[in-house]
């Protein structure tokens, strides 16, 4: 969450910038700012709103160094006063993360005669700078003064005036230097460096770069050299347009069958399923446990009906958030696996952190390979599902059941394990399949009539159902939830009524019945009902209950999740249109979420 952006040997330093902020606002769009660097003198113009709220202000600050932000909110309301960057006398600072100890500095700054002007914990960074800057007449002490004070997670890009040029700094939360032109770079992802840099490195925990004179220098925390391995933009994190889609949200969808194939192609390029299986005799795993946030967790939890049947050992799931907090018998014999999107997932990557502190082997499955849950990890199960722009994951999710389908068929052993990738391949063609032939139209228009739509299956249909119900909850703000179908009966059922509409999932022929069983009783009373299904699932009789039935093929059980969700997501998109919802930013989300 939050987006930062930053340059130094520009020719117009405010139109990189916002550029830069356009290219970044998936990762918060409460509001932006930017700072530039003209005439020895530091330039501010920051706004509540979106990105744009400041493209007639940003177009008249001159200079060849700046800084720039869109923010998420954590601490204080969207507002001019609370917008980044924060400026103190000769500092401007713009921050992502949590500054845990904010209270106490501010209170220790007050004292000293500081005034605050914003409520985020954000400010305490330029006041303390000023304060050490005024000490050491020295930037490079004040920085190193400044950090040591801070505690949480902070990812920190700084202008001083008198200094023509920028710093970054690197604790729990990501920041990119890039070098091209002459000019030098850093941004909180790959997309905003896209037409700019030429090469790019990934700052380490604890690392501060000092961008200078066209040059770059590092150092640790402790203010020792460092040096970083620069290498070329990757293809994959060039930056990305909409193509003639109206919103990306529907151009990532259509994008499915590509990080379908990509994913798989992965596994033969990188011989992931030999590291697998190597790790997997090694260590001899008696249990393995999984965690993920949103719609990591989901795909984690459909991954563990197929893992735990195929291996014959406990898969357990759990939200990353809960686990750290909870005493669980994680150890030597648990494979723990932690998937996320962007492999910045504060919550999951901190739960692997732990994990691994309590001797477990840690797997990330991430669509990112640069990021900080990678450097936790002890090996990388890629998903290749492209760079995501769209709040709500979509295509990123597909890519993560077929992932960890290859996965667990890889930990089985070679013969599961060719048999899965042959039907991952042939997956990427059912998908391209299914959204040709969905048409959506008519239950997204009884979902944005309803008071409340409730997702249902059983089976590995039921992190399906969670997944449908939390897409239509984040883009369209429709309220409603995911339910194991059995449990319906038990409580829920009580807000059934001619107002409310339910989703039924079913590719599981054996469990069809049951699931079926359900709708009937929604029906009776007074309930709406869709359902889809795998071809040759649906009974007869519900075929002739439900008011909306849309097919799907029929496919390999493990990956029916990332066929299945296709229509729940063009459901959930097409309900967003129709009620006016803007389905790439929806109110209060950020794409990554890199606060506890």
């Amino acid at each position: 969450m939050c987006g930062i952006i930053a340059c130094a040997g520009v020719k117009d330093a405010a139109r990189v910038l916002y550029g830069g902020l356009q290219d970044l606002e998936y990762r918060g769009y409460d509001s932006a700012g930017i700072s530039v660097l003209s005439g020895g003198k530091i330039h501010t113009v920051k706004r509540a709103g979106r990105v744009g709220a400041i493209a007639q202000a940003a177009a008249g600050l001159g200079g060849s160094c700046g800084i720039g932000h869109t923010r998420w909110a954590t601490h204080g309301r969207p507002s001019d006063a609370n917008a980044h960057p924060h400026v103190c006398g000769r500092f401007s600072v713009v921050h992502n993360g949590i500054i845990e100890n904010y209270a106490e500095l501010k209170k220790e700054l007050a004292c000293m005669g500081c005034t605050f002007f914003s409520q985020t914990d954000s400010e305490v960074v330029p006041q303390l700078l000023e304060r050490y800057y005024a000490e050491y007449n020295d930037l490079k002490q004040a920085v190193l003064s400044c950090v040591s004070r801070l505690k949480g997670a902070f990812a920190l890009a700084i202008l001083c005036e008198g200094e023509e040029g920028f710093v970054a700094v690197k604790y729990r939360n990501p920041i990119i230097v890039g070098t091209g032109g002459g000019a030098v770079y850093a941004a909180s992802d790959m997309p905003a460096l896209s037409g700019l840099a030429e090469n790019v490195a990934v700052l380490k925990d604890g690392q501060i770069a000092f961008a200078r004179g066209g040059k770059i220098s590092f150092c640790d925390f402790e203010g020792a050299a460092a040096s970083l391995t620069f290498s070329p933009l990757p293809a994959a994190a060039k930056s990305v347009r909409l193509g003639g889609f109206p919103h990306y949200m529907i151009k990532e969808i259509n994008e499915i069958p590509a990080a379908v194939k990509n994913t798989a192609a992965a596994f033969e390029g990188e011989d992931v399923a030999r590291t697998i299986a190597r790790a997997a005799k090694k260590r001899g795993f008696t249990s393995v446990m999984m965690c993920g946030c949103g719609t990591a967790y989901h795909s984690a939890l459909a991954a563990a009906y197929y893992g735990e049947e195929l291996l014959g050992m406990p898969v357990r799931v759990e939200t990353a958030g809960e686990f750290r907090y909870r005493k669980m018998a994680v150890g030597a014999d648990t494979l723990f696996v932690a998937v996320s999107q962007s492999g910045e997932t504060a919550d999951t990557v901190e739960a692997a952190r732990a994990a691994k502190q309590a001797g477990a082997t840690v797997a990330a499955v991430t669509n990112v390979p640069y990021s900080a849950l990678t450097g936790v990890a002890d090996f990388v199960v890629p998903v290749r599902a492209g760079t995501e722009i769209c709040v709500a994951a979509t295509k990123s999710y597909c890519g993560q059941i077929a992932a960890l389908a290859m996965f667990f068929a890889a930990l089985k052993g070679a013969g599961e394990y060719r048999s899965v990738l042959s039907a991952v391949k042939g997956a990427e063609a059912l998908c391209a399949q299914t959204i040709s032939r969905t048409v959506a139209e008519d239950v997204a228009r009884a979902c944005a009539s309803s008071s409340g739509v409730y997702f249902i299956g059983r089976g590995i249909d039921y992190p399906v159902a969670l997944e449908g119900s939390l897409k239509l909850k984040e883009v369209s703000y429709v309220p409603g939830e995911g339910y194991p179908a059995g449990e319906l009966k038990h409580g829920t059922i009580a807000l059934i009524d001619s107002g409310t509409l339910a989703v039924a999932v079913i590719t599981q022929c054996g469990l069809a019945e049951k699931t079926a069983s359900a709708v009937e009783q929604i029906c009776a009373r007074g309930g709406r009902a869709a359902v889809v299904c795998a071809e040759g699932c649906a009974p007869a009789h519900l075929r002739e209950r439900a008011e909306f039935l849309i097919e799907v093929p029929a496919c390999k059980s493990c990956l029916s999740p990332l066929v299945s969700v296709i229509p729940l997501q063009l459901i959930a998109y097409r309900t967003a249109v129709i009620l006016g919802r803007d389905p790439d930013k929806p109110r209060n989300l950020a794409k990554s979420v890199t606060v506890e």
